[in-house]
């Protein structure tokens, strides 16, 4: 690395805050070209002795205008200003500290801080954004009452948000004042600000206790008519919020505003949550099955967090996971009750092991609640998100519904208007439920995925179940010790029939319950057997029911076991899982050579006999996801064994290749079932965004996609242009566009292509999915995307637009991102450079796939790392590229 390496911080290193910042009286005079900042801090010493050394306040990018101490201007040999901090050397023990800054939003490509998306103002101050607002204590542990007066021209900017309730709005001339208190205590990265000339959704909401929230939706008004079911959503989240947690809103006014240009998904500012345009917006024309499900869940996720995350904070940025995680589960519980849980749990367990799988046995491995980081936008991860929430959802599984509903009223009782850590939350679920969770804590404190080795035995009537656990080496943690894992498990005969009930006679070391036909195993050394006698016949064990710990299962199982499983199983995500072991197993046996089996072209006619007649959306739902074969990034991921074999290592041609060839195989042995399952899910009426509407599209739309690999020429032809132009909705528009976009034999496929955006040009969603379905395609290399940078909708600004360009290509078009000849990684390489000076968020997020380098073979890691050596190189790179290349490498 060129320049000096930044300093990490370390969580060992935490203090508390010498000075208090009570309260925060904030103006921002807005003028195009400058911004002007005022702020009042009512500021107080923790200790009235000299220990409490100089005031430091955190500030990037600003312009120091004046320092005032109780009304008195300081000289400059009273305070301090370098690059990062201010530093005022004598404080009263109370006083109040007045502080003037100028900063220039529209020049604020990083998207942090205050900045201009468009016509309009906004705010993005989480993680340490609003030290480039003014100077400030930065940190999630100093919470203050805010009081935000916005000033700017009344007519260019009608609507003026901040947190809170508005409390005064005055005009002079063409100059609005407009000024917003917050009656509650948080700290200066759940501030927030808009202003803009915007349309207005509203509606209210009446809470359990008689009381009437007003709900308001702002976007740009040629956006508005697309906000309907993000409200109904939002109100749906309202009320599952009390209903499951006992948590009422407690503002008058709940606001969300829609930006185009926004580094995240949202953000949940109290009471004026800010969304990117992708997890708000909804019509059938600009949103697909899973956007709809994707705004519903992320509605929940930001007010979910007015509890977890504001009411009650993080002391310090390593407790992030005490309100993401805690946040993350809470959104999937919503999702499960408003649709299908089986469902929710396969796609969330599908996408764990797809990513957070990857992050844990590579290079930035990292415990829920990490020890160290550079930068803190690196830390906003998979572990600290996903991984987070699946050690919450253990909680709720070892101390059940009702104490985990106690645990979480204790916490929240506890702990609001506090910030607080991990460690208290275990503690609130400890205290209410009278259990040790001493072991528990290794989650939070341990990085990597355990492997439980399974190993079984039968004789006579005794049937022995050896359960081995280990976690791999990480990065500055070499050894581990047993973790407290939750596993739940079945006995079934090949008939299906359960055996788990009260007279089961079980002998073992290890602490087990009963729930309902299943087994909890708490498995807690690193070794447990567990002995059940009286059987008549050998059982089949259904592991891992419902994914009760994010652990890998190293259990080997024959073909028609699995095959019996994913059939007759009780449990649906054991059902889905078992089958993706079995699909596993043929696609690696396709590597070697062998031909697709009679047993997997069986279980498919099965699954897709039941899928013809399945009535109602839960099992539609299900098979859709059962019938539906492993991704690539999953493939990749679940192998660890190439074909040549080389060990630990990615074959990346030969698994794309026999993932294809099980494809075609299917689809051509099975072609009159899935071209009945087509027409059986024909739309029979107007686009609704309901369970019975997303099931039959799900099942359509994946036997086009099976039905396209037996088609070419003007077969394929007709068949896909039929399909997309006779579709009402995005969903099955975008299916097929997919489908011709990714065929190397559809005649017309640029000319489609061009044709699809000139008709829906108009809408940013729409426009981003169809960059998507262009970098993802088998058929675009670098060069084609070389092309599409030069588009006119491309925009190296917007974030949406970099995502759906090059960070789709690094992670879902493998075979042209692992290009035998390195172009894919130097192309990666040239956007993480070239965004880096801009925007370093979204520069260190498009490393991702280059940092799991040491996955693939000899050639490719030789030409991944010397992407990275060149980025490493570069001379000012920005702290979040610095943490990842350096760690990579």
């Amino acid at each position: 690395m060129k320049d000096a390496s930044p300093k990490a911080v370390m969580r060992s290193e935490y203090r508390p805050p010498a000075y208090l910042t009570e309260t925060t009286r904030l103006t921002l005079d807005i003028n195009d070209g400058s911004t002007e900042v005022t702020s009042r801090l009512q500021i107080r010493k923790r200790q009235s002795d000299e220990a409490a050394g100089p005031l430091l306040l955190d500030g990037q990018d600003l312009e120091l205008v004046s320092v005032h101490v109780d009304g008195q201007e300081l000289s400059g040999n009273e305070f301090q200003a370098d690059a990062d901090t201010l530093s005022i050397f004598s404080v009263p023990d109370a006083c109040e500290v007045r502080i003037v800054t100028r900063i220039k939003p529209e020049q604020n490509t990083a998207l942090e801080g205050l900045y201009k998306s468009g016509s309009m103002y906004c705010t993005q101050c989480e993680a340490e954004g609003f030290r480039k607002i003014t100077y400030y204590q930065d940190r999630p542990d100093v919470l203050s009452k805010f009081t935000t007066t916005i000033i700017a021209d009344a007519k260019t900017y009608p609507v003026m948000l901040s947190n809170g309730n508005p409390i005064e709005d005055t005009t002079v001339g063409a100059r609005r004042s407009v000024t917003w208190e917050d009656p509650f205590p948080k700290p200066s990265y759940l501030f927030a600000l808009v202003a803009g000339d915007l349309a207005l959704m509203t509606d209210t909401f009446t809470t359990l206790n008689g009381r009437q929230v007003e709900l308001r939706i702002y976007s740009e008004p040629h956006n508005i008519d697309q906000c309907e079911y993000a409200m109904g959503a939002l109100k749906r989240a309202m009320r599952w919020d009390e209903e499951v947690f006992g948590r009422e809103y407690d503002l008058d006014i709940f606001m969300i505003v829609a930006v185009e240009d926004f580094n995240m998904g949202a953000m949940e500012n109290k009471g004026l949550n800010i969304f990117n345009t992708s997890c708000v917006l909804a019509s059938p024309d600009t949103a697909i099955d899973a956007a709809y499900k994707r705004v519903e869940a992320i509605i929940g996720h930001e007010y979910f967090h007015n509890w977890s995350g504001n009411r009650v904070t993080c002391r310090d940025w390593f407790q992030l996971s005490l309100k993401e995680g805690f946040t993350v589960f809470r959104d999937a519980e919503f999702t499960s009750d408003m649709h299908s849980r089986t469902v929710k749990r396969i796609q969330d367990v599908a996408f764990l092991r797809s990513v957070q799988f990857a992050e844990d046995r590579g290079p930035l491995a990292h415990p829920v609640r990490p020890d160290s980081y550079i930068e803190i936008s690196n830390f906003y991860t998979t572990t600290v998100y996903e991984k987070g929430a699946e050690v919450v959802r253990m909680l709720h599984r070892c101390v059940g519904a009702e104490g985990f509903r106690k645990g979480s009223d204790l916490y929240f009782e506890r702990h609001d208007g506090q910030a607080v850590t991990t460690e208290d939350f275990v503690a609130a679920m400890e205290d209410a439920n009278a259990v040790d969770l001493h072991q528990f804590r290794r989650w939070y404190q341990q990085a990597g995925t355990p492997v439980v080795k399974v190993t079984t035995f039968w004789r006579d009537d005794t049937f022995v179940l050896e359960l081995q656990q280990s976690c791999p080496p990480t990065p500055q943690q070499t050894d581990k010790q047993p973790f407290h894992i939750p596993l739940e498990l079945g006995l079934l005969t090949r008939e299906g029939q359960e055996l788990v009930d009260g007279a089961l006679q079980i002998e073992t070391s290890a602490r087990v319950e009963r729930r309902g036909s299943s087994l909890l195993v708490h498995c807690q050394d690193s070794a447990h057997r567990v002995v059940f006698k009286g059987l008549a016949h050998e059982p089949i064990v259904s592991m891992l029911r419902g994914f009760s710990a994010p652990v890998r299962v190293d259990f080997p199982r024959d073909a028609e076991t699995l095959a019996l499983l994913a059939v007759r199983d009780s449990d649906g995500f054991a059902r889905w899982d078992a089958l993706q072991s079995l699909l596993l197993a043929e696609i690696g046996k396709l590597q070697s050579g062998a031909a697709v089996s009679d047993l997997v072209v069986g279980l498919f006619a099965d699954l897709l006999g039941h899928a013809l007649t399945a009535s109602d959306a839960e099992q539609q739902s299900l098979l859709r996801e059962m019938l539906t074969l492993p991704t690539e990034d999953y493939l990749f991921e679940q192998f660890d064994v190439c074909s040549c074999g080389a060990g630990d290592v990615v074959d990346v041609d030969g698994l794309c290749d026999a993932r294809a060839t099980l494809k075609s195989t299917l689809a051509e042995r099975l072609q009159p079932t899935w071209q009945a399952l087509y027409e059986a899910n024909a739309a029979s009426g107007k686009y609704v965004p309901d369970a019975t509407g997303m099931a039959r599209r799900g099942l359509r739309n994946l036997a086009m996609s099976y039905l396209a690999t037996t088609l070419s020429g003007d077969a394929l032809r007709q068949f896909l242009l039929s399909h997309l132009e006779a579709a009402d909705n995005l969903t099955d528009r975008l299916a097929a566009l997919q489908e011709i976009s990714y065929s190397d034999v559809f005649a017309d496929r640029q000319s489609t292509l061009d044709a699809f955006y000139q008709r829906w040009q108009q809408e940013s969603l729409v426009v981003n999915q169809w960059f998507t379905v262009q970098s993802a395609s088998p058929v675009n290399d670098a060069s084609a995307l070389l092309a599409l940078e030069k588009h006119p909708a491309f925009d190296l600004r917007n974030p949406n637009r970099v995502r759906a360009l090059f960070g789709v290509f690094g992670l879902k078009n493998h075979r042209n991102f692992h290009a035998s000849n390195g172009s894919g990684y130097e192309y990666l390489a040239d956007k993480v450079i070239q965004i880096d000076g801009s925007n370093p968020q979204i520069a260190a997020r498009l490393l991702t796939p280059l940092t799991r380098w040491r996955r693939y073979d000899v050639e490719r890691q030789a030409l991944m790392s010397k992407a990275l050596n060149r980025i490493s190189e570069r001379e000012g790179l920005s702290k979040d590229v610095y943490e990842l290349v350096s760690k990579s490498l």
